[in-house]
């Protein structure tokens, strides 16, 4: 296992920066700065690439219990990651784009229009409808047991939002409603109600286009 320090100078990703910027750097060597060592059996910079290739399989999926299939990775690394991917998700975030029309929401969702599986995501808005968090509610074909009003409504609750839009792919590019569609809008529309969170737009989208149901009147 080599440390940072250990490294061939033209494989140290630390000097690298201070010598020619950060924006200078490939992700692997990112990683490899933010861990500083390797572990047993693995350098920093094979660690690296392997958390890497792992990022670029289903970034939006990743968390602390799929960085530790990586061999060899521990617990304390995999936190490590998982810190500054959500802290610099936080921080992007905090740049407060309004949502003014449910073609602002669309233009949010670019990263989601080649998913193979739906995603379920939430926004959560302030009291001017500025973007306060986003985040990927669940990931499979969509059922109300998988939609479930309390992990909707929790971070909102958290945050102190004051309304949340939901939106979701249709990998088949298919737009139109379907029936268990309706009835997760439904039921959110019914539990914002009694927490005082409004359920401004329920977006469907692809690659293609996208669809709101609050202005196709089903909202």
């Amino acid at each position: 296992m080599r440390k940072m320090c250990e490294l061939e100078k033209f494989e140290k990703p630390r000097e690298k920066l201070l010598e020619k910027g950060v924006k200078a750097l490939k992700d692997y060597e990112l990683v490899a700065i933010l861990l500083g060592s390797g572990v047993k059996g693995k350098d920093v910079i094979k660690l690296s690439r392997e958390i890497i290739k792992l990022f670029q399989q289903d970034f939006d999926g990743i968390d602390i219990e799929r960085l530790l299939q990586i061999h060899g990775l521990g617990i304390a690394k995999a936190a490590q990651i998982v810190s500054a991917i959500e802290l610099s998700k936080r921080y992007l975030l905090k740049q407060h784009k309004t949502i003014t029309s449910p073609k602002d929401v669309y233009e949010e969702l670019k990263e989601y229009f080649d998913k193979k599986q739906e995603y379920f995501i939430a926004f959560y808005l302030d009291g001017a409808k500025r973007i306060c968090e986003k985040r990927v509610i669940t990931i499979g074909t969509l059922n109300q047991s998988l939609v479930h009003p309390r992990e909707v409504f929790a971070p909102a609750i958290e945050n102190r939002c004051a309304s949340i839009i939901v939106a979701h792919n249709h990998p088949s590019n298919n737009l139109t409603p379907s029936k268990e569609d309706v009835l997760i809008t439904e039921r959110l529309k019914q539990s914002g109600k009694i927490l005082g969170i409004e359920l401004l737009d329920h977006i469907i989208f692809s690659k293609e286009g996208f669809v709101s149901l609050q202005e196709e009147g089903i909202l």
